[in-house]
């Protein structure tokens, strides 16, 4: 569970020119509600990385909110600090796939060349080493971000080449990369034609002319020229779209739920915090052709009634929200966001706001309550956002990836988008392959790939041909497979009956000189870190299935312990208020039911058989 930082809040004497930032920001967002998360964003920058006790004192006066409540919410989210930083944040990943693949080397080496452990400063005011659950870049793992910048595939000769230019003054210009992590294939052909990442890769992601180019807003043009709102919701219903941000549930559905309601006021949100580790498909539609989720995005408001968009992206991804934002504000001048669009008379327009590090906020509530600048606790459910959402009126949410299917739906018909994929799962999926395979991408296909095939065909096979042990399945919240489930087709209901989950679509394939203790491990420290602690299932559950893992891991445990994680995971998902608290049994159960022997023997040799568990981790106390 998340813990407040001990109140160590420090004053600091501003500067003429900091004094004179800090109260454009305070001005900037004086009036505008739920907007507490980018003033603080924003009023960090200005002091230096950190948020002074008088700075967030003078904030508190000027919006007339109690100081107890700023610290509340500076204090949940992970990305705020109430203590003094370097001029560069060093954030080593630690999600599972950098796990496996060396993120704890990794952080010694920082230790090392920087002279300072976690949490620290350099003498020199330069760096501050943290770590980051994940930072959505898993096909270049293992990882670092430096502020905005992401450093993938370390070595410790990269690590001590990178620190030095930064020492030297040779930073890196984020706005001005291709890209964060690795590139889209183009020997792929599984379709004959791309269409989540049409034009990623080979358009100007900040042209709306190059979009425009290859079809952009042909989709829009006939939703609002040729189609109803409830004619566009029907093409959605029938094309058999299910979401992709992990659940699976009938977009159209969703949208249908909410266009009858009669209200002053909906919303659609485009859930773009893509905290799931394992998960960064949607970063290559964000920073490769954002236009495609802005046009989707349009579409969806329209379609139930909407006056306003945000797309909340995880505060990670600074070029995404780079290119987000520009990409907005060319669509408002050609004329396809702000009042009557395209002589239609429907007005909309869409607000990129920023998340601050709290993976808890991939779930709808809880996004929903950080944009109206809250803690991201989630809701108790009913109401469901679509009846009661932002600012308690309807709203629809959906991720990245669904609304970027939303354009050609329309343009191609259902029918069309039907002929891709099984009876069960129609379409076409962003599939995530990465850990220990040779080429770990992002690759776009119909649904119904097998997992052999992913790994086969489009990972390159097993690196270093170590053979495969385990996967898990669609990002770390799922079940872990083994080999006797490769040929398992990669749809929603032949995944699920065996104990997997599509999920994002993220296979972190992993070999025979893995752990599994050790990755479950992880796992759950993950869990019980991102626990929001608003209900008590999830609070105390993680905090005691990662005691458990531990005691197991280092040679402690007893086999009563395993049905003890069981029976913990089980009560979790059964009480638990959101998915966070009930994510655990899936991969606890598969693991402790498949992989039983290498928990035991953790258990009866104490020791870890693969001498992978490491007692002394600086990660874990």
């Amino acid at each position: 569970m998340r813990r407040p930082a001990l109140f160590e809040n420090q004053t600091k004497a501003l500067s003429d020119q900091e004094n004179r930032s800090l109260q454009q920001v305070i001005e900037k967002y004086r009036g505008r509600k739920g907007t507490l998360l980018p003033l603080l964003t924003e009023a960090q920058a200005v002091c230096g990385n950190w948020l002074p006790a008088n700075v967030l004192a003078l904030i508190a006066d000027a919006y007339d909110v109690h100081l107890s409540y700023l610290y509340g919410i500076a204090t949940f989210y992970t990305m705020f600090s109430l203590k003094p930083r370097g001029r560069f944040i060093v954030r080593v990943c630690e999600s599972p796939t950098c796990h496996v693949l060396g993120a704890e080397t990794v952080f010694d080496v920082l230790v090392d060349v920087l002279g300072i452990e976690e949490g620290e400063t350099t003498p020199d005011g330069l760096f501050t080493l943290e770590r980051s659950s994940c930072l959505g870049v898993c096909e270049v793992a293992p990882a670092m971000q430096i502020n905005e910048v992401v450093f993938g595939n370390l070595t410790r000769d990269k690590i001590v080449q990178v620190i030095d230019r930064y020492r030297k003054g040779q930073t890196v210009d984020f706005r001005k990369l291709s890209g964060s992590g690795g590139r889209v294939s183009r020997d792929l052909d599984v379709h004959r034609e791309l269409v989540l990442l049409h034009g990623v890769g080979e358009i100007d992601p900040e042209s709306i002319d190059d979009y425009l180019r290859i079809g952009g807003y042909e989709a829009l043009k006939k939703a609002l020229t040729a189609m109803t709102p409830e004619t566009v919701v029907e093409e959605v219903k029938e094309s058999g779209l299910r979401g992709r941000g992990g659940a699976g549930f009938p977009t159209g559905l969703k949208w249908s739920f909410t266009l009858p309601l009669k209200a002053r006021e909906k919303y659609v949100i485009c859930n773009a915090d893509e905290g799931e580790p394992g998960t960064f498909k949607d970063r290559y539609i964000m920073e490769g052709n954002p236009h495609r989720l802005i046009e989707g995005l349009i579409i969806a408001g329209y379609a139930v009634g909407a006056c306003t968009g945000y797309i909340y992206v995880r505060g990670e991804y600074a070029l995404s929200m780079h290119r987000l934002q520009k990409a907005v504000e060319a669509a408002r001048e050609k004329g396809f966001l702000g009042k009557n669009i395209l002589g239609s008379g429907f007005d909309f327009d869409i607000e990129v706001r920023a998340g601050a590090g709290a993976y808890v906020c991939g779930e709808e509530t809880a996004l929903i309550e950080s944009i109206e600048g809250l803690r991201g606790n989630p809701r108790v459910k009913p109401p469901f956002p679509g009846v009661r959402g932002l600012w308690q009126n309807p709203t629809v949410v959906n991720n990245v990836e669904t609304l970027a299917n939303i354009p050609a739906i329309i343009v191609r018909g259902p029918a069309w988008y039907r002929s891709f994929g099984t009876e069960d799962s129609p379409g076409v999926k962003l599939y995530q392959i990465c850990g220990h395979v040779n080429h770990p991408q992002i690759v776009e296909a119909p649904l119904g790939l097998t997992l052999r095939e992913l790994i086969e065909r489009y990972g390159g096979g097993m690196r270093d041909g170590v053979p495969f042990k385990m996967c898990q399945t669609g990002g770390a919240s799922f079940g872990f497979f083994t080999a006797e489930h490769l040929d398992t087709v990669m749809d929603y209901a032949s995944m699920q009956k065996k104990g997997g989950a599509l999920g994002s679509g993220t296979m972190l394939v992993m070999n025979e000189k893995t752990c599994v203790v050790d990755v479950v491990r992880n796992i759950l420290y993950f869990f019980q870190h991102e626990s929001c602690g608003f209900c008590a299932p999830c609070r105390r559950g993680t905090r005691v299935l990662y005691d458990t893992i531990t005691r197991i891991a280092l040679g402690d445990g007893r086999e009563s312990d395993l049905d003890l994680m069981i029976e913990v995971a089980h009560t979790m998902s059964a009480t638990a208020n959101c998915a966070l608290g009930m994510s655990p049994i899936f991969f606890v159960r598969t693991t402790i039911e498949r992989l039983r022997d290498e928990y035991l023997a953790h258990i009866t040799d104490r020791k870890c058989p693969l001498g992978v568990c490491r007692p002394e981790s600086r990660k874990h106390p």
